[in-house]
């Protein structure tokens, strides 16, 4: 049960070079990584206690602040139908990167467009949507900062955001239980220079050969797999090498939002 305000505390989670490393063997990287190596992570939850649910998600130097919010009606096309709605919206800071971003005035642009619909289709497979009822749950992901991977780190964030608000609906009796399937998690992983490289920041991924993104549930099902050889094509001994390697970092990341919501006083479903 969540224990109140278990939304505002400022329990932090972390991951690091602390954690056993992957793998003995390589040459590091300019980080000081070994290839399959996470940057380090962490989760701040209640970061804005006014929120629903929210959390500050940092993986190196990319920081995203993931909050939820929940609304009592859905969108048009599902009024009536007895079922509830998860979506997101992302956006990026404008010096969230070396270069001042426009603001996106006129509504989201291409890239924004497709990240937005990315988070919120992977927050929907892990929520049981007829059981909410007729309300939504806007997670809004916004990047402070920008070093890569800032939809995978969305992805992360915005579930943990996501599981702190449906507990405060338990714990207010508007739902009977916690109306999660499993967790869900992404990370980046890339071929850099010959080497497959896991978590790449914007130095590795501007020069990947080979730019990938997983999304994958706690029980290691795949929500979504995305990837583009930005050089040359990519043989299937490297597709299965990069999933591999992918699989092994988001376990750790769900290990991470597990540890976060338990100590926010928070438990998910057992994987299956």
């Amino acid at each position: 049960m969540l224990c109140a305000p278990a939304w505002s505390l400022r329990f932090v989670s972390y991951i690091g070079r602390l954690w056993p490393m992957l793998e003995r063997r390589g040459r590091r990287r300019a980080d000081g990584r070994r290839p399959e190596e996470l940057r380090p992570a962490r989760l701040v939850p209640g970061f804005l206690p006014d929120a629903e649910g929210s959390v500050l998600i940092e993986l190196g130097s990319t920081r995203v602040i993931c909050t939820a919010t929940v609304q009592e009606s859905v969108p048009p096309f599902l009024r009536g139908r007895g079922t509830g709605w998860v979506t997101a919206e992302y956006g990026m800071l404008p010096r969230s990167s070396p270069e001042r971003i426009e603001r996106e005035r006129r509504g989201p642009g291409g890239r924004t467009h497709e990240i937005q619909r990315l988070v919120g289709r992977s927050l929907r497979a892990v929520t049981d949507l007829p059981a909410l009822g007729e309300r939504s749950i806007v997670v809004d992901c916004d990047v402070l900062q920008a070093d890569g991977g800032t939809r995978c780190a969305s992805i992360t964030g915005g579930f943990v955001a996501l599981a702190l608000a449906l507990a405060r609906l338990e714990q207010q009796r508007l739902i009977d239980r916690l109306l999660l399937t499993d967790s869900v998690a992404a990370v980046s992983v890339g071929v850099v220079d010959g080497r497959i490289l896991l978590d790449l920041p914007y130095e590795e991924d501007h020069r990947a050969a080979v730019d990938m993104n997983l999304v994958m549930t706690g029980a290691g099902r795949f929500v979504e797999v995305q990837g583009t050889a930005e050089g040359d094509p990519f043989t299937d001994r490297q597709l299965s090498r990069l999933v591999s390697v992918g699989r092994a970092g988001l376990a750790r990341l769900t290990t991470l939002q597990r540890r976060t919501l338990r100590a926010a006083g928070v438990r998910l479903p057992a994987t299956k």
